[in-house]
């Protein structure tokens, strides 16, 4: 039994879905007006291992993922700019321009970390929900909504009425009139707005808006949906609510998620998600994440300093997804070298010498653990512990070579960091190797240092072991 906390309710619980076999995941997509930071694919990584904990335990999971390419505001509230446009601006580019460049931006980003592309939906050339490719359909919510007199309309937007939904605000754990009194009114932008805490569903080309360059016709009015439209509309056309588990940052959840319920259950009158899942914040240095702080990276940024990509991914994994993470380059580094070892025990399937007194390895108890753990609400730090434990005792990096090729998929399709693809290294590599062997046996100690400094100088390097020779790329 899978067990999650569920941010509706506050407390784990067990995880059941309405099908016995398949399951309906939703995860927020990005806001592509720029490269995506270290943070945001942290929350990315926090989704797939998600998913792929839930197929490791049978079931098949339909997954959808929006894409933001209109209507995110630079604040969460009704103000600020598009940040689509203030994208388009600082490039000198169209908005439709930045939206294309940073989508492939992010499926490189994706790609290199090992993070699983959405399964659920098939538009265009990417696998994800674009929010421009659903107008139409989020039109359609707005005339629901405006038909049940949830919304109303002003000059400048058509606004959601949270007064009308009694439980408005559930998701917080805190009552509409508690969200009233911290409700700010200094970023209302429009008088005839009736409460700080409506939200827009569609804000006319008016006023700050007259030059948008996204818009579309409406039986309103020009203009363009607001942010928290777009994921109703998308789960309604792709997966139909309600689904099984929706996820997000926990900054998702007191504006974005929180109006996400409300206008799906006006429109529809049923509930939007059984689980919702959120990730916690990652600071750098114990910081937010912000160009002007010069804290922002990127995984170019990570690239650049000589870091494999997958060693980004097993920093994350290192910590548990709801807790706020602090991101130093330190802590990459030894990521890097627990990532360098893994490798190093993952090639030990290529030498034969070390497979010796090792058939009494159980494989599938060491992996039923590493899934307790993952069961228990993803706790991805105490499965690599297991993991880490189970290398130290397999006699100074002895293990059975039968099924080892077979466990080591097991844990990339869990943790996705290629142990299994690991690939051998080449014909004048192992010469160089066996030579050096033969000179050990030789006492010939000079050419043994030197074929090392060679193999090294190669990249591989060597190091001697009650076993033998074990060598690991560098």
């Amino acid at each position: 039994m899978i067990r999650l906390f569920n941010t509706l309710g506050r407390h784990i619980q067990d995880f059941e879905p309405m099908d016995p076999n398949r399951v309906k995941l939703y995860t927020c997509g990005p806001t592509v007006y720029d490269f995506a930071q270290i943070g945001n694919l942290r929350a990315f990584v926090f989704n797939d291992t998600l998913r792929r904990t839930l197929e490791s335990a049978g079931y098949r999971v339909r997954h959808v993922m929006n894409i933001t390419d209109v209507g995110h505001l630079s604040s969460d509230a009704d103000s600020g700019e598009d940040k689509l446009e203030k994208g388009a601006k600082r490039e000198g580019k169209t908005v439709w321009d930045v939206a294309d460049f940073y989508i492939r931006a992010f499926e490189k980003d994706t790609t290199a970390l090992n993070i699983l592309p959405p399964n659920g939906y098939h538009g265009k050339a990417e696998p994800y929900a674009r929010a421009t490719d659903f107008i139409n359909e989020q039109q359609d919510i707005i005339g629901l909504l405006l038909d049940k007199g949830f919304a109303y309309i002003t000059e400048q937007a058509i606004y959601f009425e949270t007064a009308k939904m009694s439980d408005y605000g559930k998701l917080t754990g805190q009552k509409s009139s508690d969200k009233e009194v911290a409700a700010r009114p200094e970023v209302v932008v429009d008088n005839n707005k009736k409460s700080p805490q409506d939200f827009a569903l569609w804000f006319f080309t008016v006023g700050r808006f007259a030059s948008h360059s996204m818009h579309w016709t409406s039986p309103w009015g020009e203009g363009f949906p607001g942010w928290h439209l777009e994921c109703s509309a998308i789960i309604h056309s792709t997966l139909k609510e309600p689904i099984d588990i929706h996820t997000g940052g926990v900054d998702h959840i007191g504006t974005h998620h929180t109006n996400e319920i409300a206008q799906t259950e006006a429109a529809f009158g049923t509930k939007l998600a059984n689980f919702w899942v959120h990730n916690e914040h990652l600071l750098v240095q114990d910081e937010k994440m912000s160009k002007s702080k010069g804290n922002f990276f990127t995984l170019e940024d990570v690239i650049k300093r000589g870091f494999e990509p997958l060693a980004l991914r097993l920093l994350f994994l290192q910590s548990h997804y709801r807790k706020q993470t602090n991101f130093r380059w330190e802590s990459l580094s030894a990521a890097s070298s627990f990532l360098k070892n893994l490798q190093a025990w993952a090639d030990l399937k290529f030498q034969d010498t070390l497979h010796k007194n090792g058939s009494d390895v159980n494989y599938g108890v060491v992996l039923e653990k590493i899934k307790e753990c993952l069961f228990d609400d993803l706790n991805t730090p105490e499965t690599l512990a297991v993991l880490s434990q189970f290398i130290q005792k397999t006699e100074k990096n002895r293990v059975a070579k039968d099924n080892f090729q077979t466990f080591l998929e097991h844990l990339d399709e869990l943790f996705g960091l290629d142990l299994s693809k690991r690939a051998d290294v080449g014909s004048e590599i192992k010469s160089l190797i066996n030579q050096r062997q033969i000179a050990r046996q030789n006492e010939n100690w000079s050419a043994s240092d030197a074929l090392r400094n060679s193999l090294l100088h190669k990249g591989v390097e060597i190091n001697d072991t009650e076993q033998g020779q074990i060598w690991r790329r560098v």
